[in-house]
């Protein structure tokens, strides 16, 4: 029969999801390259840019979750959303790498920074205690993979009840972390400006940190569509996307906990 549908791909239909977000990514991009550079309008076009660009993801996988209930997501389907997400975090993973090479490039071969004085930490910075709040976020986020992990077992073996718990632990540990960090922005002895340290400080683990507010995002939305019933033990990419990226997270955290906290301050005298 001409039309029908003898293969396990799905053929997407016309959208304007794609094209809207990217003018509303180009206008996000826009404004915050006018903010930071004081330009006129520049604190009006990023607030849109921003707001747009959210609007657009969510109309955008609201659609995909629609494709999914209606059945177009079939094994190969679903096969195939999984490579994707594995190359989007491997992504990120190259990301993370740009600030690691930055802050080892300083710490290794500090002389070549003439700001650094030739040591490291440079002349004048305390770093930040690790075995204080930094080793308490750590054990934080290691509980939170052991509960996202548990609500992963939980969806499998049919117990929504515990998908629940665990998704709601693992968010409220996202949220302590987020705060923990926020506090200790707010009361680092180093600026961001005017020093190597500080800046490889706060890039890496600042990103660090907007990737764990970008994950705590994405498991609220798990949770609520947990709690429409929208996962099932053999169908839910949506849940274990989200579960990859928080155990992402959790691993640079690792990294960054004994690269930038532990090692990078050695030796040095800790602020407090």
């Amino acid at each position: 029969m001409a039309g029908a549908k003898n293969h396990d791909y799905h053929i997407l239909p016309p959208s304007p999801w794609p094209l809207l977000t990217a003018f509303s990514a180009l206008a996000l991009a826009s404004g915050l390259i006018m903010f930071m550079h004081s330009v006129p309008y520049g604190k009006l076009l990023l607030p849109v840019g921003l707001l747009l660009t959210v609007s657009m993801m969510g109309f955008w996988w609201a659609d995909v979750i629609k494709e999914a209930h209606a059945g177009d997501h079939t094994p190969v389907v679903q096969l195939h959303l999984r490579y994707g997400m594995i190359l989007f975090i491997a992504s990120e993973v190259m990301f993370f790498v740009g600030w690691f090479w930055a802050f080892f490039d300083a710490s290794l071969f500090p002389k070549a920074v003439e700001a650094v004085g030739g040591v490291w930490p440079p002349k004048g910075i305390e770093p930040l205690n690790p075995f204080k709040f930094p080793l308490l976020n750590t054990l934080i986020l290691l509980c939170s993979g052991t509960t996202v992990t548990w609500a992963h077992h939980s969806l499998i073996h049919g117990d929504r009840k515990g998908l629940k718990q665990g998704l709601w632990c693992t968010i409220l540990l996202g949220l302590l972390f987020s705060s923990i960090q926020a506090w200790e922005y707010i009361h680092a002895p180093f600026a961001f400006k005017g020093n190597i340290f500080g800046a490889t400080f706060f890039m890496a683990t600042g990103f660090h940190g907007f990737h764990v507010i970008v994950g705590t995002i994405f498991l609220i939305v798990c949770l609520i569509r947990a709690y429409k019933g929208d996962f099932t033990p053999r169908q839910h990419f949506g849940f274990e996307a989200a579960a990859w990226y928080w155990h992402f997270v959790d691993v640079v955290w690792l990294f960054l906990f004994l690269s930038i906290y532990v090692w990078g301050g050695w030796g040095a005298t800790y602020a407090g």
